[in-house]
This record gives structure tokens, C-alpha cells and sequence, in this order.
């Protein structure tokens, strides 16, 4: 009723305005019959209104106000300003948008980290600091993201060097760790596709060892295989070609090398539009995981075993909640499974109309990445469960058949003999000999329930292990490697827009097509890339997993906390919020963005260092002789990669500011982006907000709405921006 008062009011004043141009209401009126003629009259796509250029220079061309009348459209009023943005892209709609953001939330980590964290930190206990982590860091800065670029209409570069020149810098090294990033998490990909390959083979490759044959014709099982297993060999010396040492690569992996391009080649006709293009394919990349899950839901749960693995992730171990590290854990999971502070979820915002509810994205993007972990994780343990299962009673069936030959049936366990012993037996024909007690095999379900894997180990050698033993594996093989091929494909996008969103914003190429840009950095991607397809490429992968995002982005969230709290205001960020979306942010979320969720970001760095200092750092080196990997020291020139991967990401943030304090401009971008103001303030019919008491108290905020600890920033007020 409040939207329908204003318009009535807002036309009132139109009818009592005889000094319009005509010639300007008739082009409003052309140019809703070229929207409707188009055929696209929702809020979202190039040719709504609300994303046309009203900024100075635009307005100059078009000679058109800053208001407009709002309509209603089947009952619902509909924001219209009069004047728009026209060059900037945007979601053909909400839906696309919203499977944008799942796709790029929801990735790997969901499949192959969340189970392992679960089953290894208490189980169902694990939910309690998993959801607290969520609640306190997860969709605080989700929801501060999507809300800044929205606001903004920016990338992350142009974003943070609006809020104050000083803090420009956040922008950039956002930019940097999202290609660090991307250089081998593609790597995943091109794995994904190799497995998906392999999985058309009519016996696949990895259920039995491979044979070694000899110049008389006989064979035997390759002896490395033997003492790991197929899939383990078939990972690492097949897949892998790895070597024995980060220092001694061997042959150059041209499979992997071959993947790996045809991966970037993928990504780029992806990516080749734009978000016109990605949008379109994340309607299959965002949903066939889901589907696939489903199906291996129905799958797992029918299987035998399969209520041992979910039993044994989700019983509680209450006292794992006072471990610390526990607590670390958790928060550092929320953090990157959501994918924040990349620049994605600032750049895909950036795209929305000024209106978007991005409060009600956040918390429905959150959630449904969270419970995408938590059903992701039922599916893993009750197959991880049914291959556990088969596991002990292949072990049973051949300790029972051990015992059966020596004594017969009859002997319960507690009567057999040491190891070692020699004994006495009696054979069916009465005969008496001595034979030596031999070492029997020991049976535990719950230890090869403890035997699952994090990341790749996960997905690539249990995952495989449990596939071998269904019928129609090659089925399942094909499935599984395709969901996760979709799984980290559409993450790949959002992590590759907040780099091209961020070059584009700083102009750095002005007369460059984006095409060509987002050529350009793919193929720049994919020739760095080639360091992961050699033997020691995948320890060059888990060094970059480990450090390339992990401490600089919790650094970048921590100074994009800083940046809104105590630079842009809490208050000018909220009444922002009430503006676009007609909701103004509760005490909680202030809370959150001032206090709790730097306070939590702080604590996991703090958390991280000391975990490192107390049990030092390493790698996982694979050991041909044993079938199996043992834990090995970074050489002195990885320890120097850590460091520059890490520097290289967060001296743009102090470097930026201190260049600017002297004087020199690194991001000239002074362009303020379009924001109807009046309009939206009319639309939702929101009145000047009075400061509280508890904001005076929490806050700081003064009554005339400046704060304590604000600083000045580039952002004219909203009254310069539409006048």
C-alpha cells in the first residue's frame, strides 16, 4: 500500500508539471514499445531501463531527468527510472543470476573436503562450530559482497578504489589471487576430463593392476600396484606420471598437458560472451551436479554398508568442540566453500539492477551451499560406507578361510594360538604335523570407515575404489567425473570474472573487445598451467592449494570488512542496503561487519600461523617402493614460491595506499557508476533513518549520522550523484 501512495503522489506531481518536454515523454514511450517489441519486459537484460547510463556524461547526451513514475506490472510495482545505464552488461534474469552465484558457491570443496572435515572432527558435532562459523563470518561478508557491488556497479578493483583510493589496492590483489587460483584449479578440471575419458574403456582402467609381461609370454601383476592398489597406481603413476621428489620431475605429462588445454578452450567458449555466455551454461553446470547427487543419493542409501558410513559421520563426539582446531577448521571451510573474497561475488553483483534484493540472495546462496555439503556428504559416506563394507568382509572371508584350513570350523578366537607358535595338526587322513601359527589379517569396519581421504585422495582413489565394485561402474565412472567436471567448471567462471571484471574496470585495455581480453588471459593461464603436467607438477599443485588463496584471502575479507565498517560508514552502507532493497540491515549484520566477523577472520590467521609454527609444513611425496606416500619437507626454493605467492597477493594493499599517500595514482578510475537514489527512496517509500541509541552505543554513530573511526572517502553524496 506505502508503493502504491508514493505513485499515486509521484504522478500527481507529473500532472501538475506542465513544463515536461513533450518530445521527452514521447521518447519514454518509443522506447517502451522497442522493450516490449524486443521481447523483454522483466527487470533484468540489456534493454531494461534500469541498467541505462545516467552518468554525467550519458545525461548530457540524452537529456532526460532522474525520475520517472514506477509502474505496476500483473499487481507488482516495478522500479523504472527514467534514466539508465547502457553499457554496462547484465543477468537476462534473476534466475540466471542466482545459478550463477550457486555454481560459483558450490564447488569441489563441497564433494570432496566437507565429508572429510565432518567425519574427522566430531562427526555430527562438527555442524554446531560449522554453522556458528556460518552464521558469524560465512553470510556476513556473502551478504557485504553482493550488496558493495550492486551498489558500486563495479568490479572488485573499481569497487574498493570508490570506497577510498587508499584501499584500491583490495581490488587488486583480489584480482591476483583469483589467477593464482585459477592456474590450478583448472588443473582439477583437466583431471576430471581425463577420468571421464578413461571411463568409457570396457573394463576401466583402474579396477585391476596392470600387467608386466616377459619375452617368454608370461606376466605378472606390476609389483608397485600390488603393494598399494589400482586405483592408487592408476593415480599416481598413470595419471600423475609422478615423481618421487618436488626436485626430480620427470617426463613432461603430455595427457595431463593435452587436458589442460582443452579445459581452458572450454572455459573460454564459456566465458567467450561474457556473462551472456556464461549464463547461459550455468543453467547446466549449476544444476546437473545436483542431479547427479540425487541419483547417487538413491543409489548409496540402497547399498550394503551404506547406514555403517552415515552412522559413522554423523554420531557425535561431543568433546571435539572445545579442540580449537576444530573451530579453525570449520570457519576456514565456510569461508572458501562460499568463494568470498575473490571479486566474483562482486563482479556477478555488479551485473544485477539497483533494486536486486541481495539480502535474500545471500542468505539463499549460503544456505543452499551449506546444505549442498551436508547432502554431499550423506552421499560420500554411504558409499564410502558400502565400499568399507565390502572391504572388511573380503577380510573376514579370507581370515575364516585361513583358520578353516589349519583348523577346522569350530575354533572360537579367543582359542587360537600366538602368532608364531607351532603347533600341532591332525589332517583329515588322521595325519600329525607341525605347522607354524601364520599372521592373520586384522579386521576392523570402523578403521577402514577412518580410511577416507580429503581432495583428490577422495575423489580419485576412494570414490573410484567404492565405483569398481558396483555393477555398470563404467556408468557410475562417467557420472561421477562429469558431475564434478560441471561442479568445478562454473567455480572456474566466477573466479576468472572477478580477474577479467577487474581489468576491464581499470581500463587497462580500453579499446581491447572483451573477447579477445578473456582470450588473452586463458591462454596466458593455460601456458602457466603446463607447470602442473609433469611429474612433479602435482606437488607444485598442492603447494599452490595450499597458499596461493588460503592467507591472502582471509586477509583480503579482513581489510573488506575494515574498508565498509570503518572507511565507507556502517550507516551510509545500511541506508545503501535500505535504498536497493527497501530492508534496511539489522543490529546483527552491523554487528557482524564491524566486530564479529573480523574478529573471527583474525583468529583464524592467528589460529593458522601457530598450527604451522607447532607442526611445520610439507608435502605428501609418493614412495614407489612402498605404495604409498610419505611426509616430506618444501625445498628451500618452494618455501621462496610460498612467500611470493603470498606477498604477491597482499603488498597491493599496503603498497596502494602508501603510493597514494605520496602521491601517485595506480587505479585512476574517478567515474562514478549510476545510482538513481531519489528514485529508489521514492519507490520503497523510506524515510530519513534516525539514529539509535544502541547504534550511538555500538557504533558510534552521532546523531547528525557521522561515525567515530570513519574516515572520508571518494563517494560524493547520494544527492550529487543524481542531481
Amino acid at each position: 500500500m506505502a508503493n502504491t501512495a508514493h505513485l499515486v503522489r509521484r504522478q500527481s506531481s507529473r500532472d501538475l508539471n506542465p513544463q515536461r518536454s513533450l518530445d521527452r515523454l514521447e521518447l519514454k514511450e518509443m522506447r517502451g514499445r522497442l522493450v516490449v517489441e524486443n521481447g523483454n519486459t522483466g527487470s533484468y537484460g540489456a534493454t531494461n531501463a534500469a541498467f541505462e547510463d545516467s552518468s554525467p556524461s550519458a545525461r548530457i547526451k540524452s537529456g532526460c531527468s532522474s525520475k520517472r513514475g514506477s509502474q505496476i506490472v500483473d499487481g507488482k510495482p516495478i522500479f523504472r527510472p527514467e534514466c539508465g545505464e547502457d553499457e554496462r552488461e547484465s543477468w537476462d534474469s534473476k534466475l540466471t543470476f542466482l545459478l550463477a552465484t550457486v555454481g560459483y558457491a558450490v564447488g569441489l570443496g563441497n564433494v570432496w573436503r566437507f565429508p572429510y572435515l565432518a567425519q574427522k572432527n566430531g562427526g555430527g558435532a562438527f555442524l554446531i562450530p560449522y554453522f556458528v562459523m556460518l552464521a558469524i563470518e560465512g553470510i556476513p561478508i556473502f551478504y557485504l559482497e553482493l550488496a558493495i557491488g550492486q551498489r558500486l556497479r563495479k568490479g572488485a578493483i573499481g569497487v574498493w578504489n570508490q570506497v577510498s583510493p587508499f584501499l584500491s589496492g583490495i581490488g587488486i590483489s583480489s584480482a591476483v589471487v583469483s589467477f593464482n587460483v585459477a592456474l590450478y584449479y583448472n588443473t582439477i578440471i583437466a583431471w576430471c576430463l581425463f577420468y571421464f575419458v578413461q571411463s568409457f574403456q570396457s573394463q576401466l582402467p583402474w579396477a585391476e593392476c596392470p600387467k608386466v609381461y616377459f619375452p617368454n609370454g608370461s606376466y605378472t601383476s606390476e609389483p608397485e600396484c600390488v603393494v598399494s592398489s589400482p586405483t592408487q597406481y592408476f593415480w599416481y603413476r598413470t595419471t600423475l606420471m609422478i615423481s618421487s621428489d618436488i626436485n626430480a620431475p620427470e617426463a613432461f605429462n603430455w595427457k595431463i598437458a593435452l587436458s589442460l588445454v582443452i579445459a581452458w578452450i572450454l572455459v573460454y567458449m564459456c566465458m567467450i560472451k561474457g556473462i551472456a555466455s556464461s549464463g547461459k551454461v550455468v543453467y547446466v553446470t549449476a544444476t546437473f551436479p545436483y542431479i547427479v547427487l540425487i541419483i547417487f543419493f538413491f543409489r548409496g542409501i540402497t547399498l550394503k554398508g551404506a547406514s555403517d558410513g552415515l552412522r559413522h559421520l554423523f554420531t557425535p563426539t561431543w568433546h571435539t568442540i572445545l579442540d580449537p582446531v576444530v573451530w579453525l577448521e570449520a570457519g576456514t571451510q565456510i569461508f572458501f566453500s562460499l568463494g568470498l573474497a575473490f571479486g566474483g561475488l562482486i563482479a556477478f553483483s555488479s551485473y544485477n539492477p539497483v533494486n536486486n534484493n541481495c539480502y535474500r540472495d545471500a542468505v539463499m546462496v549460503s544456505l543452499t551451499n551449506c546444505f549442498t555439503s551436508m547432502f554431499a556428504g550423506i552421499v560420500v559416506f554411504s558409499i564410502i560406507g558400502f565400499k568399507a563394507t565390502m572391504v572388511y568382509e573380503k577380510c573376514l572371508s579370507s581370515r575364516n578361510s585361513t583358520i578353516a584350513g589349519l583348523f577346522g570350523g569350530g575354533l572360537d578366537e579367543g582359542q587360537l594360538p600366538p602368532e608364531g607358535t607351532v603347533f600341532n595338526v591332525t589332517n583329515a587322513d588322521g595325519v600329525v604335523s607341525s605347522v607354524v601359527m601364520p599372521s592373520l589379517p586384522v579386521c576392523d569396519l570402523e578403521k577402514e570407515l577412518d580410511n577416507s581421504a580429503s581432495g583428490t585422495g577422495l575423489a580419485f582413489i576412494i570414490f573410484t575404489e567404492a565405483i569398481n565394485q558396483f555393477p555398470g561402474a563404467q556408468f557410475w565412472s562417467v557420472l561421477f567425473f562429469l558431475m564434478l567436471f560441471t561442479l568445478g567448471i562454473d567455480s572456474q567462471f566466477g573466479t576468472l570474472e572477478g580477474v577479467v571484471t577487474s581489468i576491464v574496470d581499470m581500463k587497462l585495455f580500453p579499446n581491447l573487445p572483451k573477447e579477445i581480453l578473456t582470450g588473452g588471459i586463458c591462454l596466458t593461464c593455460c601456458i602457466i598451467s603446463m607447470a602442473f603436467s609433469h611429474g612433479s607438477g602435482n606437488y607444485i599443485f598442492v603447494l599452490f592449494d595450499n597458499y596461493s588463496g588460503n592467507f591472502p584471502l582471509l586477509i583480503i575479507a579482513l581489510f573488506e570488512c575494515i574498508g565498509v565498517a570503518y572507511v565507507y560508514g556502517l550507516k551510509r552502507f545500511a541506508d545503501d542496503i535500505e535504498m536497493m532493497t527497501g530492508q534496511r540491515p539489522g543490529l546483527y549484520w552491523l554487528i557482524c561487519w564491524k566486530y564479529l566477523s573480523p574478529l573471527a577472520m583474525i583468529s583464524i590467521l592467528v589460529a593458522s600461523f601457530v598450527e604451522i609454527a607447532v607442526d611445520g609444513t610439507g608435502y605428501d611425496a609418493w614412495v614407489p617402493s612402498k605404495g604409498d606416500t610419505e611426509r616430506h619437507q618444501w625445498p628451500t626454493w618452494s618455501v621462496v614460491l610460498i612467500f611470493v605467492l603470498v606477498f604477491s597477493s597482499i603488498a597491493w594493499i599496503p603498497g596502494t595506499a602508501i603510493a597514494r599517500l605520496f602521491g601517485f595514482v595506480i587505479i585512476d578510475d574517478n567515474e562514478k557508476a549510476w545510482f538513481p537514489a531519489n528514485d529508489l527512496k521514492d519507490f520503497h517509500g523510506i524515510m530519513p533513518h534516525e539514529v539509535s541509541t544502541a547504534e550511538t552505543l555500538l557504533f558510534c554513530i552521532r546523531a547528525d549520522g557521522t561515525e567515530g573511526l570513519c574516515c572520508p572517502t571518494s563517494i560524493v553524496d547520494d544527492e550529487e550523484d543524481i542531481d
